[in-house]
């Protein structure tokens, strides 16, 4: 009887698995509103002794979304000066809510691919996982592997879906 041979191991395939890329910190919502008078407008004196004297601290290591749910006057710097706080404390922080916090994590994470690490590799970039990727993310990461990696495919080593291949030099 012959050893099961794991041909998929032995491959020359580079798996790409953006899901652990993006960063694990929970996120959460910062929403404004609640530093608003009657959730109509941000009184100055009022905000900036809240954000002098909250604890901070909270937000440690987290994916901060900052957004205002109310139909409200908010003055642009009244959000940075919120940013000044989050700094020092979150992983990461966006104007938006959660969807564009997500893409703005998986932006960063895209950015810190090194294409170099890929420079003529036959690259799988790993689909169907337990995080959902947004489609504009494999978009992206195409724009860094296409101009260094020999061959991209989609899916798992085991079956995948042929996407490009490097022409051959004449």
């Amino acid at each position: 009887m012959s050893d099961i041979i794991n041909k998929v191991a032995q491959s020359a395939l580079t798996t790409l698995n953006l899901e652990e890329l993006l960063h694990p910190g929970e996120r959460v919502v910062y929403d404004i509103k609640d530093n608003l008078f009657m959730e109509l407008m941000l009184r100055e004196k009022d905000f900036r002794a809240f954000v002098k004297d909250n604890d901070w601290s909270v937000y440690a290591g987290k994916n901060v979304a900052i957004i205002c749910s109310a139909d409200a006057i908010v003055p642009t710097w009244a959000y940075m000066l919120l940013a000044t706080k989050l700094h020092a404390h979150a992983n990461y922080y966006v104007f938006g809510d959660l969807e564009a916090l997500e893409q703005a994590l998986m932006q960063e994470a895209i950015a810190k691919i090194n294409p170099e690490d890929y420079r003529d590799a036959k690259v799988v970039v790993k689909g169907c996982g337990s995080i959902p990727v947004p489609t504009y993310a494999y978009v992206e990461v195409m724009r860094k592997l296409l101009p260094v990696s020999s061959s991209v495919m989609y899916g798992e080593p085991c079956s995948t879906v042929p996407l490009y291949k490097k022409p051959k030099a004449v």
